[in-house]
């Protein structure tokens, strides 16, 4: 019996629905799929020491019969030299035979759900042999990667095999280091279904016998996770997607009992791919296909060119499909950077809201992944070794979704639009990334190349630290046509000292005037003198939702300032350069530096000037202005 994984997520805004919510939490769990919640896997050294280029899958299936018959073709390269060569598959399958060129080949299949193959020859490195496995059994159960089941009265049959059910159901090399360069799928079953695999359909020979063998081919590298089958009475129909000579098919396949609303809802996913190709790149498998295919799981998983889905909302259908850029095209080197496919996936679902709904449904979407993300004092984007082993911690839906897609949105927010689309655009194309794997850093580098600085302490805090701030944000009138406004901060977990962010203020007039402001805030108690066109009688914070924080508050002072309190100079102390903040209806005619001796050492006319000249400690300072003189204490340093 499947694990129900519960997420609770608190909402304040009606325009993120119960449904919403509900269709988000049946995700996480299609993709979690696991009934274990700490699984025994880690990268398997006894699969290092070879490249899988090539495998022919074929297998034999009922949907009304728990039960698969394979062959399993594998080419392989060879990194050092062999005498064996293992792949993982659970022991509740029975091998038959495993041949090299026709010729039996010995073969054990232990207690680690390998086969450990004996090869005839010591296989030098850099050469290329082809071994062929003949299984069949009922599958593991544990993980539910595979599965048999009943729609409306009718037998299914389908797969599910992340983040590490592929052994389950086919010999196979399933850590994240090693993508299958193409695979050819022959899926045998009785002739009244309908099969689906990775790909495009190249033919479905009818074999005289009651069966039918379909055959599809892809030709991209893939992962073994991302490979999977279905079978059942599915009906078809097909859209046409993308722009001549990169368009190609969207092929559908559905359960007849819900084919007419089917066709309805998956007519959302043509903007949904238009929106994606305008904003990052043409799909990255136009030469075949994408599409859906409808099976049992609650959500959704992005199996590369056809993501199975139960329902059709257009959540579901905006995260499965940007997985074909991000988890598909580019895939997580390891399961500790699973964000780079979920958060990626989630906020290209909230991109999605934002382009086709407009800005306030998108503010609200924000809000709502705050809120979930807020819900824990702790925890953070990026896992650990131990976490990583943790099918429920891999597949959190507040960290690993929401945490992450809003840490890509205050990313956005921080380095600015034309800068972040740009970043990722070249992450796409990076040659040594697509269809490959990536890991955090290589996003960070592409990152910091656009941006044009290191985000070192942005990653440290957002991504590797734990838990948020909250913000205490006081806005002041500060003479004619300007507001001070002082912010200060606490953290809710001692991993992160500070966070430091550009910050949006809004100030609001006593007509209901609005004017935004963008602070970049660094220190605490820091003060920002800045230009409003109207008295101030109200401030909120961070009114778009850019940043994850809980609890803030904004207040006004009320209190009247006089010239003293306008003038500042800052930053106090300096060694180098200062300035000298007047009220804009105040003009500066000279500040006059004199020491503790009474002497004068500097005389300055502008309002931007070095102070490098003078000896270090304390001065008085002399401020002539239009409104008079005022004096104040500077401390050179």
């Amino acid at each position: 019996m499947k694990k129900i994984i519960f997420f609770f997520i608190l909402f304040s805004f009606v325009s993120y629905s119960q449904n919403d919510t509900e269709e988000f939490n049946r995700m996480v769990e299609a993709e979690m799929k696991s009934a274990a919640s700490l699984q025994n896997i880690q990268v398997n050294p006894n699969t290092q020491n070879y490249d899988v280029t090539y495998q022919e899958l074929r297998f034999t299936v009922d949907p009304a019969v728990y039960n698969i018959a394979g062959q399993v073709t594998t080419t392989f390269t060879a990194l050092s030299d062999m005498n064996t060569i293992t792949l993982d598959l659970t022991n509740q399958l029975t091998v038959s035979s495993v041949t090299m060129n026709s010729n039996p080949l010995s073969f054990v299949q232990n207690a680690s759900n390998e086969i450990v193959i004996t090869l005839p020859t010591t296989l030098l490195t850099g050469n290329n042999a082809t071994v062929v496995i003949m299984y069949s059994g009922a599958p593991a159960t544990g993980e539910q990667a595979f599965t048999a089941s009943t729609h409306n009265g009718t037998p299914v049959i389908y797969t599910l095999s992340e983040p590490f059910g592929a052994r389950d159901w086919w010999p196979c090399k399933q850590d994240l280091n090693d993508k299958v360069e193409s695979i050819d799928v022959y899926i045998t079953a009785p002739n009244t279904y309908v099969s689906v695999s990775n790909g495009l359909e190249q033919s479905a020979t009818d074999n005289g016998n009651g069966t039918k063998t379909t055959h599809f081919h892809h030709s991209y590298p893939i992962p073994a996770y991302l490979v999977a089958i279905a079978v059942t009475n599915y009906q078809i129909f097909t859209q046409t997607a993308g722009t001549a000579p990169n368009d190609f098919p969207i092929v559908n396949y559905i359960y007849p009992e819900n084919f007419a609303s089917a066709q309805t809802q998956l007519a959302q996913t043509l903007p949904i791919m238009d929106l994606y190709e305008t904003l990052f790149e043409p799909y990255p498998f136009h030469n075949e296909k994408y599409g859906h295919a409808q099976f049992g799981w609650g959500g959704g998983m992005e199996h590369t060119t056809v993501s199975f889905m139960n329902s059709f909302g257009r959540n579901l259908i905006a995260h499965e499909l940007a997985h074909q850029w991000f988890g598909d095209k580019i895939t997580c080197g390891t399961w500790k950077d699973i964000w780079l496919n979920e958060g990626f996936a989630e906020y290209l679902s909230g991109l999605v809201v934002e382009n086709l709904d407009g800005d306030p449904s998108f503010v609200s979407w924000k809000n709502s992944k705050i809120n979930s993300i807020t819900s824990a004092t702790n925890g953070a984007v990026y896992l650990t070794d131990t976490e990583a082993l943790n099918v429920n911690r891999i597949f959190s839906g507040r960290l690993s979704y929401n945490k992450g897609a809003m840490v890509l949105h205050m990313l956005r927010w921080k380095m600015g639009d034309v800068a972040f689309f740009q970043a990722l655009k070249n992450y796409l194309a990076d040659s040594n990334l697509a269809y490959k794997y990536a890991i955090t850093t290589d996003l960070k580098s592409h990152l910091e190349t656009v941006y044009g600085a290191n985000l070192d302490e942005f990653f440290n805090d957002w991504l590797y630290g734990q838990g948020y701030p909250t913000y205490s944000v006081t806005a002041q009138n500060w003479g004619a046509g300007q507001a001070k406004i002082t912010i200060n901060q606490t953290q809710s977990d001692a991993s992160v000292s500070y966070f430091e962010m550009p910050l949006e203020i809004r100030l609001t007039g006593n007509s209901g005037q609005t004017y935004d402001v963008v602070v970049d805030h660094q220190t605490e108690g820091q003060e920002f003198i800045v230009s409003v066109p109207f008295v101030v009688t109200d401030v909120e914070f961070d009114p778009n939702k850019h940043i994850i924080s809980k609890n803030n508050t904004a207040t006004l002072g009320n209190e009247s300032f006089g010239l003293v309190e306008t003038i500042a100079l800052y930053p106090n102390p300096s060694s180098d350069n200062i300035h000298v903040q007047l009220p804009n209806t105040v003009t500066l005619h000279k500040a006059e530096f004199y020491n503790a001796l009474g002497q004068l050492v500097l005389t300055k006319y502008t309002k931007d000037f070095s102070v490098e000249s003078l000896s270090d400690g304390a001065h008085y300072v002399k401020i002539t202005t239009s409104e008079g003189i005022i004096h104040k204490n500077f401390i050179k340093k």
